[in-house]
């Protein structure tokens, strides 16, 4: 199915695929109206410095310093506050949903995920914000999957982000988690890094992750959303278009709206009836294997990790400095 193109590309785009904003910033989801939003601790790191935002860090400053918090408590305290003071706001813009990321600090743990969850969704909760539209990203350890297992049962919906491989996405599908972020533009960058070659459209490495995953869903009836992320490029989004969900930076939302460039419809649900695919079974043992054995799903998941949590840490020396 083609959307002919008199309108601009971002709104045929939004015909086939819900679009999510992935940024902090809150312009940017008023100017382009995306149905939900998606947040990090990189983006909520870079807002939280700008003199706009500033309210919001006070508002969470002030909340934890008149609070019955220990003073070793007072920074994790101030950063729940902040995220989901972000979120809050984001909430007043989209009509959907907003994700709101867990410490990737805590990624290979299990309980430490779940009370960190818990927690913010109690204070959105505590807000008025009903959880149905929370996500709660966790990345996709097997200990960050096995997290949201639990949380999905007790009403808690969850984004697995970090998603590299077929490996983590069944995990993930098993684990009847509500909605998974495969990284398209950061399997691009490894392919291109390790081959020298700059892939376009269907032939791109990230591309096909997407398409192999979203495939894999429909042909065997699993209900978790597939939500393509971390774009490097327009021929990454459009070839993509019919995703359930695509979440896009700020700068390529308005190249999209921009264009007036006919968008069609690349991933169909009914176009997987025919298609021969092996099911996979995923436990612990092969879970770590196969994840083991994918060097690229190894090394980004390990390296996005280590940087979410290089700037939840800046962003809690941050809030030191105000503290003190």
């Amino acid at each position: 199915m083609t959307t002919p193109a008199t309108t601009s590309s971002l709104d045929q785009l939004k015909s086939f695929t819900k679009v999510v904003a992935d940024t902090g910033d809150f312009e940017t989801m008023r100017e382009f109206r995306p149905q939900d939003a998606t947040t990090n601790p990189s983006l909520i790191y870079a807002a939280a410095q700008k003199a706009e935002y500033r309210p919001l860090l006070d508002k969470a400053l002030d909340a934890v310093k008149t609070g019955n918090f220990a003073a070793s408590e007072q920074v994790e305290r101030v950063m729940d506050r902040l995220l989901v003071a972000f979120g809050m706001e984001i909430l007043k813009i989209v009509p959907g949903r907003v994700s709101t990321e867990t410490d990737a600090r805590l990624s290979f743990d299990v309980e430490g995920t779940l009370s960190k969850a818990r927690e913010l969704i109690r204070l959105y909760e505590t807000n008025g914000i009903s959880r149905d539209r929370i996500l709660i990203k966790i990345a996709s350890t097997w200990e960050g999957i096995r997290a949201a297992e639990i949380l999905q049962r007790e009403g808690i919906h969850c984004n697995l982000t970090l998603l590299f491989s077929l490996a983590q996405a069944v995990a993930c599908a098993e684990a009847k988690v509500q909605l998974i972020s495969p990284f398209v533009g950061r399997i691009y960058d490894w392919f291109k890094a390790h081959t020298g070659k700059d892939y376009q459209g269907v032939e791109d490495p990230g591309v096909q992750s997407v398409t192999t995953i979203y495939h894999y869903y429909k042909k065997f009836g699993h209900h978790t959303e597939v939500m393509g992320a971390s774009f490097r490029n327009i021929s990454q989004i459009t070839e993509l278009a019919g995703c359930d969900l695509l979440t896009i930076s700020p700068d390529l939302l308005a190249k999209l709206a921009a264009s007036t460039d006919t968008v069609s419809r690349k991933l169909d649900p009914a176009a997987v009836t025919n298609l021969e695919i092996e099911k996979v079974a995923v436990d612990e043992v092969s879970f770590r294997y196969m994840l083991n054995d994918d060097a690229m799903a190894t090394e980004k998941t390990a390296e996005g990790i280590r940087k979410f949590a290089a700037d939840i840490v800046k962003l809690g020396h941050m809030i030191q400095g105000h503290l003190a």
